[in-house]
């Protein structure tokens, strides 16, 4: 199964573009983790074609967040490619899965701090800053490090079917199921019938 980690730094932020959907923002720079390669990769919008080559042999985008900001957000330039649509890749928001099972909008500050006692290194609004600034190296290094926390994190939940979480000066447990998130795409797409 070829299974891809991403995250997503943008240009600007809702109010630039007055509006609250992921789509109308714009992209600075996509980063990856490739479990295949086991490599990290980094694609401004002019390395875009490499990394649909990536993608189209994807059968797991694994995000934090990423089914409402991510995806929809890259799916507009994929789209524009030729491509296709993302959202026909199978794909694994870990932030929608905590959600679902506990309830709980957690952010990924809150599950690093918690399962691996560090925190991110800055946040989305730095990464404008830093765009705006012609800072893509603080860009870059920060948007590898929210997918080295997020890939981090999906195999620490894999395994021990939890994440810890912090919570004032408490650290909580979520515990998950994580049968199906790494399903054969041919599972999948089996008939019941």
């Amino acid at each position: 199964m070829k299974k891809i980690v991403f995250d997503i730094e943008t240009q600007n932020i809702f109010q630039d573009v007055g509006s609250s959907n992921p789509a109308d923002l714009d992209i600075s720079i996509v980063c990856i983790y490739d479990y295949e390669t086991n490599a990290y990769d980094s694609f401004l919008q002019e390395d875009f074609p490499r990394l649909w080559a990536i993608l189209d042999k994807a059968d797991l985008l694994i995000t934090f967040n990423g089914e409402y900001f991510d995806i929809p957000l890259l799916n507009k330039y994929y789209k524009k490619s030729g491509f296709g649509d993302l959202k026909d890749i199978r794909s694994l928001d870990i932030f929608k899965e905590i959600k679902n099972t506990s309830g709980r909008w957690l952010k990924l500050d809150n599950i690093a701090i918690g399962t691996f006692g560090i925190s991110k290194s800055g946040d989305g609004l730095d990464a404008v800053k830093w765009w705006r600034e012609g800072e893509i190296e603080k860009i870059r290094k920060y948007c590898l490090d929210d997918v080295k926390i997020t890939k981090d994190v999906y195999d620490y939940a894999l395994k021990n079917k939890k994440l810890l979480f912090k919570q004032g000066p408490f650290v909580k447990e979520i515990k998950l199921d994580v049968s199906n998130w790494e399903m054969e795409p041919e599972a999948k797409t089996q008939s019941l019938f």
